[in-house]
């Protein structure tokens, strides 16, 4: 059916979803952004398949325009004449525009990549420079890597960066208001709702606010440093080599406890896990504990809170509560 023969309701569901796709490209793309777009593609299946059509046509566009300098090429390497390299360009771009439903949809999207992650998941992101980034569960990271520009958006949750360096093409990872930049070097970041902790493994990288106050707080990191900021301020520790591989145990699944508090450790479980574990009483929040567990085994700790630590354990719904 042409374009102009359709319903124009079926019309404004495709606009409605060019215009979702293209929200989606953007960098502040946000958790409540797709929960609204998931929300709109359960109003029906119309909304649902006109998303997946364009998405589908968008994809068809951008190889059809990646491939026109391909064409030019073996064309010149048969030596056939300027005129029949525009023809077959040109039949490219017609192409396009019919799979594109318009010339506005020829355009490249935006070299902008999202990457999430659900809970209790992991994924390894490799890019061409030879930089990797290991994203850890219930994270959301977005990428533009080009020749010319290298910045990450750490939009919530933890990854691990190992960045290949280039002085003339720095590796940035914004974070809210807090731009990390890197100086050669390997380094763990985790987004909470109120603050932000980068920890220096390798090299160094320096943590400063985004704009470009004279008086905008910045700092230099050296290995084994751990910057912490917050909506108003930042300040730095050194943890020793062991305390920041215990960090990173997540990369292997694992979730090391040392001299933890039980309140402390139940958090941590709760990153990975649907079934919820809630310390109780204050009472046994601040019970240490010591150990190696699976990330997605509650039950294991659980177990250690009733058989070792003696504390009383019961389930409800999806919830465990730990107290004396």
């Amino acid at each position: 059916m042409s374009e102009a023969r359709q319903n124009p309701h079926t019309k404004d569901i495709k606009a409605r979803a060019a215009q979702w796709l293209e929200r989606q490209d953007r960098a502040d793309w946000s958790p409540a952004d797709q929960a609204e777009l998931d929300a709109w593609l359960a109003q029906s299946n119309a909304n649902l398949i006109a998303y997946w059509r364009v998405r589908d046509a968008w994809t068809r566009v951008e190889r059809l325009v990646a491939a026109a300098p391909a064409i030019a090429k073996a064309a010149r390497a048969k030596r056939l004449p300027p005129r029949a390299i525009i023809t077959g360009i040109a039949a490219v771009l017609v192409a396009a525009v019919a799979l594109g439903f318009g010339a506005h949809m020829i355009a490249p999207k935006p070299q902008i990549r999202t990457f999430a992650t659900p809970l209790g998941g992991r994924e390894i992101v490799t890019f061409a420079d030879g930089s990797r980034i290991e994203l850890n569960t219930d994270t959301i990271l977005r990428t533009r890597m080009t020749t010319e520009d290298r910045t990450i958006w750490l939009v919530k949750g933890e990854a691990y960066f190992e960045v290949k360096h280039d002085g003339a093409h720095p590796f940035v990872v914004l974070a809210g208001n807090d731009r990390v930049t890197d100086l050669g070097t390997e380094f763990v970041m985790r987004r909470d709702a109120d603050k932000l902790e980068v920890a220096l493994l390798k090299g160094r990288v320096r943590v400063g606010e985004l704009g470009a106050r004279p008086d905008a707080r910045s700092t230099l990191l050296m290995p084994g440093d751990v910057a912490t900021a917050t909506t108003d301020s930042m300040y730095v520790t050194q943890e020793p080599v062991r305390a920041l591989a215990s960090r990173l145990s997540w990369r292997r699944g694992v979730l090391v406890f040392d001299k933890t508090p039980l309140a402390d450790a139940a958090r941590e479980f709760n990153r990975y896990n649907r079934l919820k574990l809630v310390i109780a009483d204050p009472a046994a929040a601040g019970i240490t504990i010591d150990g190696t567990f699976p990330a997605d085994n509650v039950e294991a700790f659980t177990d250690v809170a009733q058989h070792i630590l003696a504390l009383h354990v019961a389930r409800r719904g999806n919830d465990i509560l730990i107290s004396r």
